[in-house]
């Protein structure tokens, strides 16, 4: 059993999938902090200084409360929140990702059309096989006999 799992594990498609899975994490961070720093902060202001990660509805609070200023802040008082914002940023980093995907497999797709459509060598000549030479030494050897 231990043979079996050695096989598996050192075969060259489990070390391609291992790095495929470091890459996409960090691939995730960099799109993280692309959303999060980066794109939402100008369109909160654009749209009055709202900071998307903060935005959040109470649905219920201890004893009616439903004034947090923060997620963390209704978090720790028990509040029941609907966090928008934090959706909001899911769903970029979604679309992002996925782009990036798509971009990715379609480079992907456009070498391999290249590689297929791509002729033959054409450096070495093509010779008949041999029986087609033999018989075309007999021919030529009856037409000399006439």
């Amino acid at each position: 059993m231990i043979d079996e799992f050695k096989q598996f594990a050192l075969r060259g498609n489990v070390l391609d999938m291992a790095i495929g899975i470091v890459i996409g994490v960090a691939f995730g961070a960099i799109v993280s902090s692309l959303v999060d720093d980066i794109i939402m902060p100008p369109i909160g202001l654009v749209l009055g200084g709202m900071d998307f990660s903060q935005w959040f509805v109470v649905l219920s609070g201890p004893d009616g409360a439903r004034d947090y200023n923060t997620i963390e802040q209704a978090r720790e008082a028990g509040a029941v929140t609907w966090n928008i914002g934090l959706f909001i940023n899911a769903v970029l980093k979604f679309v992002i990702v996925a782009f990036a995907l798509f971009l990715l497999v379609k480079g992907f797709n456009t070498l391999r059309r290249k590689q297929d459509a791509a002729p033959e060598a054409a450096d070495t000549p093509v010779t008949p096989p041999r029986s087609e030479l033999l018989l075309e030494e007999i021919r030529d050897l009856l037409a000399g006999q006439k």
